[in-house]
């Protein structure tokens, strides 16, 4: 079938931490092994929770800072330099937002409620970049459950086989392979493109 529309994935996709050392000061700190704060933010309990809109931000941080023994303004450092090292694929960015108006576009990612308006503040990253930007803590279910899916299929009008996803976690490429997506593993912008690029040569765009 013709590719209608592509979707992307923003953690570790569009928007990479390309800078560890922040994190690492921490790690140090902390007693905690290399790439051990993300894991001890993200996939706590109460992160789990807050990706699927059962717990809120605040209740995230509380938790870790609890469980590391913080005061108000040590978590408030750890919270700075937790995101300090992040950026925003501009390159990738613009491939995006190239792709309209022959394709729909979309983004689809787990994330904690209130994630739009903090990476419309720090990254500009606003609605209008694409037709469809679903966050898993907004919609009350994540990746790669089939419904997070099949909801981005309604909300961009085309049917599965019509839709090419990138995302760098592999179980998430796997569910949307399940419900008869394309989906790339991302480990690269270049690898990404050039995988993009094979694909939509395949046919015309249809809109």
């Amino acid at each position: 079938m013709t590719i209608q529309a592509v979707l992307f994935d923003i953690g570790g996709v569009l928007l990479r931490t390309e800078d560890q050392e922040p994190r690492r000061k921490w790690e140090r700190k902390l007693g905690l092994p290399a790439r051990g704060l993300a894991e001890a933010v993200f996939n706590c309990e109460t992160a789990l929770l807050a990706t699927v809109g059962k717990a809120t931000q605040q209740d995230v941080w509380r938790a870790v800072a609890e469980r590391f023994r913080l005061d108000d303004a040590k978590l408030r450092d750890l919270q700075r330099d937790f995101w300090a090292g992040d950026r925003l694929d501009d390159q990738l960015l613009r491939y995006l937002a190239d792709l309209r108006p022959r394709y729909k576009t979309g983004i689809l990612s787990n994330a904690w409620p209130g994630i739009r308006a903090l990476y419309a503040q720090w990254f500009g990253l606003t609605d209008d970049l694409v037709d469809v930007m679903i966050y898993s803590g907004e919609v009350g279910v994540m990746k790669p459950d089939a419904r997070i899916y099949h909801l981005a299929l309604d909300r961009l009008g085309v049917p599965a086989a019509s839709v090419v996803f990138v995302d760098d976690v592999i179980e998430n490429v796997a569910g949307a392979q399940a419900v008869g997506m394309r989906a790339l593993h991302f480990t690269s912008p270049a690898q990404a493109m050039a995988a993009l690029a094979e694909i939509l040569a395949s046919g015309p765009a249809v809109r």
